[in-house]
C-alpha cells in the first residue's frame, strides 16, 4: 500500500515539474500567453488517461507555471482551475482515446477568454461591438487544439506503447 502511495506522489510531482519546464520553454519562445496559447505543457493534459496522479500533478504544475510566468491572480486561480477541470474530464473519459483530449480544450475555451478579457483587458471591438469573449474562445480553442488534440494525441500514442512500464499499477 505504501509503495503505491509513493508512486502516486512521485508521478504527480514529476508531471508538475514537466508541466512547469514545458511552460517556461513555451514562454521563452513567446507561445504560452495571450490570446493564442500554444503551451507544450498542455499536451500533458492527456496523462490522466494513464494515471489519476496526473490530476494533481497538472493542477500544481499549471499553478506553479502561472506563478513563475508573472500571470495575474485571476489567471493563476482560474487558469489552474481550467486545467484541473480538464484533467478530471480526461480521467473520466479515459476509455475513449480521442474524446479524452476534449475536456482540457473545452475547459480552457470556457474559462480563459473571461480571464483574458476582464483580467488582462484584452478587448476586441469591431463595428462598435465588443467581440472579445467570442474572439478569445476561438483563439484559445485553436491553441488548445494544437496543444492537446494534436500534440497530446501524439504523446498519448507514444506513451500507450510503454504504459505497462511507465504507469504500471495505475488504474
Amino acid at each position: 500500500m505504501r509503495n503505491k502511495s509513493v508512486t502516486y506522489v512521485v508521478q504527480a510531482a514529476v508531471i508538475a515539474a514537466l508541466y512547469v519546464v514545458l511552460t517556461l520553454l513555451a514562454n521563452a519562445l513567446g507561445l504560452s500567453s495571450y490570446s493564442i496559447q500554444v503551451r507544450f505543457s498542455e499536451a500533458l493534459c492527456i496523462l490522466p488517461f494513464f494515471t489519476p496522479a496526473a490530476i494533481p500533478g497538472l493542477w500544481i504544475g499549471c499553478l506553479t507555471a502561472n506563478l513563475m510566468t508573472g500571470a495575474i491572480i485571476w489567471d493563476i486561480v482560474f487558469g489552474s482551475i481550467a486545467t484541473l477541470i480538464g484533467a478530471v474530464g480526461t480521467y473520466l473519459l479515459r476509455k475513449h482515446k480521442f474524446a479524452c483530449t476534449l475536456p482540457p480544450v473545452i475547459a480552457n475555451m470556457v474559462i480563459v477568454p473571461w480571464v483574458l478579457r476582464y483580467g488582462y483587458g484584452f478587448k476586441t471591438v469591431y463595428n462598435g461591438v465588443d467581440w472579445s469573449i467570442p474572439f478569445n474562445v476561438v483563439t484559445v480553442g485553436i491553441g488548445e487544439i494544437i496543444s492537446v488534440c494534436i500534440l497530446g494525441s501524439l504523446l498519448l500514442k507514444v506513451l500507450n506503447k510503454y504504459r505497462n512500464v511507465i504507469f504500471r499499477g495505475n488504474e
